[in-house]
């Protein structure tokens, strides 16, 4: 534990806000690690300007979560309730830091890796019946290593049944194109931003509805 928290105050962090919703303006702390990235607020803004109030009383999990800034902004938007997964010990406490704060009892944490934690989540979160919102954002690098990573995240997003499922969101490098279909999911659009992009996925029964 000590060590922990030696490790946690040697994190250079920086600080973001939430965007909209009843959280507005809270400061989220992220933290400056190579393996986590805070969604920039454009891309972020863009996001929840697309799923609008699609998003209102649905589970919301985000799978590589860092600070849990995409999930604080969901719960500000009016999910009915998220989880985040994150590996990385030091960065857990500072997701955790955040949420107590900020959205006390609005999100559930889970300290483990994600490749291993996300059927647990991925139950839990649709028990209730309800579709729900899935954030991917691996951990990626242009050095070696970057094809396995987007590999083992398409094959957790080939678990997802559509019946759980109301959007699957991927934040990927722009140069990696992913597949138009992955398992019961379909590409819906792609939206650039610089060297990262978001690619939406929803359920190919939606097309036909």
């Amino acid at each position: 534990m000590k060590q922990t928290l030696r490790t946690k105050r040697r994190l250079k962090s920086y600080a973001a806000t939430i965007i909209a919703g009843k959280h507005k303006g809270k400061a989220v702390e992220i933290p400056a690690v190579s393996t986590t990235r805070s969604s920039k607020a454009i891309l972020r803004e863009s996001l929840f300007n697309t799923l609008q109030f699609d998003l209102m009383d649905k589970p919301f999990v985000e799978v590589f979560a860092g600070s849990g800034s995409v999930a604080l902004e969901a719960v500000s938007r009016g999910a009915s309730h998220a989880w985040c997964i994150e590996k990385n010990p030091a960065v857990y406490e500072i997701l955790r830091a955040n949420v107590e704060r900020i959205a006390p009892g609005e999100i559930t944490t889970v300290r483990g890796d994600s490749f291993e934690e996300f059927e647990g989540v991925y139950r839990e979160a649709t028990a209730g019946g309800e579709r729900a919102f899935f954030y991917f954002d691996p951990p990626f690098s242009i050095r070696e290593g970057m094809e396995e990573i987007y590999d083992a995240t398409i094959t957790l997003l080939e678990r997802i049944e559509p019946e759980h499922c109301e959007t699957a969101i991927v934040e990927h490098m722009t140069r990696v194109d992913l597949p138009e279909s992955i398992g019961a999911l379909r590409l819906e659009k792609k939206k650039r931003f610089g060297k990262s992009s978001l690619s939406y996925y929803r359920p190919a029964e939606s097309d036909e509805a």
